[in-house]
């Protein structure tokens, strides 16, 4: 989220959230209290703690594995509240597995410091670590964090198992707090929490939640909100929402699918 900030997280999941440099040219915070177990009345078979997140795991790598890339529209708002300061972009996102992410630019509006300082930052900061390959180090997966079960609850309407996540190192892009895999599917449905460490002396902490859909059978973030305290500036909010992904698979062939978005807006 933080660009400006200095914020070079990809809480994309696996390596496909990546994408390689091509750029000119973020959140709703966790809403409180602990994790209800509710007595969720189904019948759709419900996959074990375990099971659901160990087919959340293999989904990831078949992803990586599968997909050459995707193109996407990216809507990212930014605001700094203590000035009133605020700017949007729009953007057509486009990967190419492992190491291409180019962005191209469709309109902005707003404030032209946080654009340049705030919007920019942030998306050269996302290109540059999938330039570098460096996916694999913020990956929500078993290599970087270690899972704590909390119980079941409720998100959208999905029966969610909930597991604590911290990292296994102090490292920039890792966060603590809490992932939710449906129960039914195996899919990453939120991550939410605070960055485990600053990416910059200039940022003192980072909270966010950021929201996945699942397309094609692949899971993709759809909404990201993200607040960051900072030294110079105050705070610090991004919103990034992703809509009309487009897949490409190997032998060049596409599908273009919409997602409904958990919170975030289109």
């Amino acid at each position: 989220m933080l660009a400006a900030i200095g914020f070079a997280i990809t809480l994309s999941t696996g390596s496909l959230g990546q994408v390689a440099p091509t750029l000119q040219s973020s959140f709703t915070p966790a809403s409180g209290g602990g994790v209800h177990d509710l007595a969720i009345a189904s019948t759709t078979p419900r996959l074990s703690p375990d099971l659901a997140l160990a087919t959340y795991e293999r989904g990831m790598k078949a992803q990586s594995e599968e997909l050459t890339g995707y193109s996407s529209v990216n809507v990212i708002e930014a605001e700094l509240p203590a000035s009133a300061q605020r700017a949007e972009f729009e953007l057509k996102r486009h990967y190419v597995a492992p190491s291409v992410l180019e962005f191209t630019p469709v309109r902005s509006s707003g404030d032209k410091f946080v654009r340049s300082n705030v919007i920019v930052r942030l998306l050269q900061s996302e290109v540059d670590h999938v330039h570098k390959r460096e996916q694999w180090q913020t990956a929500i997966d078993s290599s970087n964090y270690k899972f704590n079960y909390k119980g079941t609850s409720q998100l959208n309407g999905n029966a969610a198992h909930v597991y604590e996540v911290k990292p296994r190192e102090n490292r920039v892009g890792l966060f603590k707090g809490k992932i939710y895999v449906d129960a039914a599917t195996g899919h990453l449905l939120r991550a939410q929490g605070r960055i485990a460490k600053s990416p910059s002396f200039f940022i003192k902490k980072i909270n966010f939640v950021q929201d996945y859909g699942t397309i094609s059978g692949f899971t993709f973030p759809t909404h990201l909100h993200s607040e960051a305290e900072t030294r110079l500036v105050g705070k610090a909010i991004v919103d990034i929402t992703h809509r009309d992904y487009q897949l490409e698979f190997p032998g060049g062939s596409d599908v273009a699918e919409s997602v409904t978005l958990i919170d975030g807006t289109n």
